[in-house]
């Protein structure tokens, strides 16, 4: 077996790396803390010109159609990088169009999305802040002219940008996923403090909120094997991302340890520090093989699927807590300095942890799953 990454595949990591080591700088990541949108709008057009957005979309809509281990790629480099802006949640939005939507919306959205003309998000979490698709309490109510969804969802991210929000909640049929239109009335949005400060997270509240008749993602009462669907995607996604910090901080550990002396000696050479740089390779191999086995996994539609996506987000959301914070421990002093970029991965780390499921969740449906 070859377990090894393709020509084309090494090629979109290398020259993904070279461009966000050039325009995603921690400098620049720094200035979009303050930025009312905390996104560049220029640097989201060039990775469109790129062909990152439309990297998983069907051919017919502009994109690349690739998979998910081509998008894991990219998202491990945004996650060494720390990118800000909404590229994962409007691919995974995207993902859930090509997968629920009409034709007349596939025309709409994806070519859209492809060209970086139109941003999405996904509004997993309601008050609860449980999961479990078929835990959503927004409620939707049919009206003479479509719909009228009410409730609260919280955590969503990049909302703020977002042209369309895909909402699910419970209708007279069961769960079922609408897209609404964020500037609709009866719509609020409210920002929510966040440990990592190159992301964006929005509270969003629906009182009545109008929405369209055909603006529903597959049949009505249908949605929860879709939602369940996107939350394993984008649980990848985030391990993926969580993978790309980790290793950032793996190498700037070992390369702070390379030139750190004490008593006349790089501190690389005591045992202490040798065996925690090896423990956190370790860690980053491992999350490495589990991520990139579920992102396969879910291409080939593989009998597993299901459980490496939740053995993936499950392990590299301990593993990335781990090395972020050994990491900060072999800088000693300077590891916790706001000046010191270190902290801009492991916030990233610790941020995607609870992200499309945290541990728990996950280990729960592994439970589920082996105990069946």
């Amino acid at each position: 077996m070859d377990f090894a990454f393709t020509s084309d595949q090494q090629l979109l990591r290398n020259s993904a790396r070279a461009f966000l080591d050039e325009h995603c700088k921690p400098a620049t990541v720094r200035l979009l803390w303050d930025d009312p949108r905390g996104e560049s709008d220029t640097m989201w057009k060039e990775i469109a010109q790129l062909g990152w957005l439309g990297l998983s979309l069907p051919e017919a809509y502009g994109g690349s159609g690739l998979g998910m281990v081509e998008t894991a790629l990219l998202l491990e480099e945004m996650g060494r990088a720390a990118y800000p802006g909404p590229y994962w949640p409007t691919a995974l939005a995207a993902t859930a169009i090509e997968l629920g939507g009409s034709e007349v919306h596939k025309k709409r959205w994806l070519a859209a999305f492809a060209t970086g003309d139109a941003r999405a998000t996904i509004a997993f979490l309601d008050a609860e802040l449980d999961w479990r698709p078929e835990a959503a309490r927004t409620r939707a109510e049919k009206t003479g002219k479509g719909w009228a969804l009410s409730g609260q969802k919280r955590f969503v991210p990049w909302a703020h940008v977002a042209d369309v929000l895909l909402v699910p909640a419970q209708g007279p049929d069961g769960l079922t996923l609408f897209m609404v239109d964020p500037s609709a009335a009866g719509l609020t949005l409210e920002p929510v403090p966040v440990m990592d400060l190159a992301t964006r997270l929005v509270n969003v509240t629906l009182d009545k909120t109008p929405v369209a008749a055909d603006a529903v993602l597959g049949a009505p009462g249908h949605g929860g094997p879709l939602l369940a669907a996107l939350l394993r995607r984008g649980a990848v996604g985030a391990a993926a991302e969580m993978l790309g910090a980790a290793r950032r901080c793996l190498d700037m550990a070992v390369g702070y340890a390379k030139v750190r002396e004490q008593f006349g000696q790089p501190i690389g050479s005591f045992q202490a520090i040798r065996h925690k740089c090896a423990e956190m390779l370790l860690e980053v191999e491992n999350s490495h093989s589990a991520v990139y086995y579920a992102a396969w996994a879910l291409d080939a539609k593989a009998e597993d699927a299901e459980l490496a996506a939740s053995v993936a987000k499950a392990y590299v959301g301990d593993a990335a807590r781990k090395v972020c914070g050994e990491a900060i421990q072999v800088h000693g002093g300077i590891g916790f300095t706001w000046e010191y970029d270190l902290h801009l991965y492991m916030k990233r780390a610790k941020a995607l942890e609870p992200m499309y499921g945290d541990g728990d969740y996950h280990r729960e449906l592994i439970l589920r799953r082996v105990a069946a």
